[in-house]
């Protein structure tokens, strides 16, 4: 046999039931008698009339607890005036428990004050009649009826609220949690996203530059195109060599020992520039200040910078470049200057995502960067990295 879903109407009929049930059993056995004859004088089957509203009150606990204390007090109230019986008391003593479980906090306040009353009235009218202190135990049959239900009630109560409280809590630091996981995504994917394009989309770049112009060109000699081929090779050897890089920080613990990968920086940047210039793109590189060990991150992002303007010097410019590196006491300058050439066939290889990526390497930084034209005809990107950035 199940018990009806908790919560449910259902389980309310039932526990109405179960005591309607229980009353008719102590009245009909005859052990119904509380504190004898009461105010009223009429057979004993009347009894059963209060004992079965108070159970009707059972069966409205949760859906109108005030109604349902209303109700069971008039119950109790009319089977004291007709003798009194433990079956209807029993049955009032759970009505007033379920009313400061499911009512409304103000509820079992003003019942416990009100209970108080009645006892102390109670203790005092027995005092008051016996002559003795010896009185006082008129009251007790009052505690068990009024204050110990409600005070079991509270205690169940604070229990239910402390739960839901914790509930809450713990629903909340889940939705925290779930919402830094998503952030935490976000913002892993877009450093992937920022990286792929500056590890491979440069050198692919400089492939796909010399393969049009190897292809558009006619007439070649074999200097020529072994010159294209030697360029294409090295920048395709470069980006796979940092794509394994970038593949073995991802594999983490996986990784084979050994293969740590080496992150560039600022000091290879006459690296850079010997590449850019194996790819037909004349560069004058300046190095002013002390250099010195960078943070790990502002190296990388000194490095990426650098290597992102130079490939849109190589895209979409004349041929010539001018790279710039200061060394300040608190930060790192980067100026790349280009003459801008007019729109021709490679500028379909950029969709702008170079220029997003270095904005925000320089924000995680909590650095400048300035990319746009300088003048009509020149393109400027300057940069200001912070050493104490890390």
């Amino acid at each position: 046999m199940r018990l009806p879903p908790r919560g449910s109407p259902a389980r309310d009929l039932a526990l109405a039931a179960v005591a309607l049930a229980g009353g008719t059993l102590i009245i009909a056995s005859g052990a119904y008698l509380t504190i004898g004859a009461g105010w009223g004088n009429g057979p004993h089957w009347l009894l059963y009339l209060p004992m079965v509203v108070a159970s009707g009150a059972v069966a409205l606990r949760r859906r109108a607890p005030l109604a349902s204390l209303g109700i069971g007090t008039s119950a109790m109230l009319a089977d004291l005036a007709l003798g009194g019986s433990i079956a209807t008391l029993l049955i009032y003593t759970q009505v007033l428990y379920d009313a400061c479980v499911f009512g409304p906090p103000r509820l079992w306040r003003r019942a416990l004050e009100v209970s108080i009353a009645v006892v102390a009235a109670t203790a005092a009218l027995g005092v008051a009649e016996s002559g003795s202190v010896r009185g006082l135990a008129l009251g007790i049959p009052a505690v068990l009826v009024l204050v110990l239900p409600i005070l079991t009630g509270l205690s169940v109560r604070q229990y239910r609220d402390q739960a839901a409280l914790e509930r809450s809590r713990a629903e909340q630091t889940a939705r925290v949690a779930e919402l830094d996981r998503r952030q935490a995504v976000a913002a892993e994917r877009t450093r992937m996203a920022r990286e792929l394009h500056d590890m491979v989309a440069n050198h692919l770049s400089v492939v796909a530059i010399h393969a049009t112009a190897a292809l558009s060109v006619r007439n070649l000699t074999t200097t020529q195109v072994e010159d294209s081929l030697r360029v294409i090779r090295e920048n395709s050897v470069q980006g796979l060599a940092e794509m394994r890089q970038m593949i073995d920080v991802l594999r983490g613990p996986e990784a084979e020992p050994g293969d740590d990968p080496v992150t560039p920086g600022l000091a290879e940047v006459e690296r850079l520039v010997s590449g850019a210039r194996a790819a037909g793109l004349a560069v004058d590189l300046t190095t002013t200040g002390e250099p010195r060990e960078l943070p790990v991150n502002v190296d990388l992002a000194g490095y990426r910078i650098v290597q992102e303007s130079l490939t849109n010097a190589l895209k979409h410019g004349t041929g010539t470049a001018s790279v710039k590196v200061h060394y300040d006491t608190h930060e790192v300058r980067l100026t790349v200057h280009n003459p801008v050439a007019s729109p021709g066939p490679l500028d379909h290889l950029g969709a702008g995502a170079g220029l997003i990526g270095m904005r925000e390497r320089a924000a995680l930084l909590r650095g400048r960067l300035d990319a746009g034209p300088e003048t009509e005809a020149h393109w400027r990107v300057h940069a200001a990295l912070p050493v104490d950035a890390a």
